[in-house]
């Protein structure tokens, strides 16, 4: 797909057609990394991931949700001897 540079204020901007956008998971407000690699102009999507932290996960562990501790028993097979 084509494309036109045009004036935007003081800036140059490209209008990325919305099937473009929805092929890259993004939408207006999304932020996006810009660089030039070898003549091209790359944009690549940031996707923001959940954050947590440590004391909110371990606040979730409950006896119902918790593993079994799988590597409690004594060692065994062959690569051993």
């Amino acid at each position: 797909m084509r494309v036109q540079f045009a004036r935007w204020g003081n800036s140059v901007a490209l209008r990325i057609p919305s099937g473009a956008l929805r092929e890259l998971g993004a939408a207006e407000g999304t932020p996006a990394d810009l660089r030039v690699e070898t003549g091209r102009l790359v944009v690549i999507p940031v996707v923001d991931r959940p954050r947590y932290a440590l004391d909110d996960r371990l606040a979730g562990i409950t006896d119902e949700n918790r593993h079994d501790d799988g590597l409690a028993d004594s060692p065994r097979g062959p690569e051993l001897l």
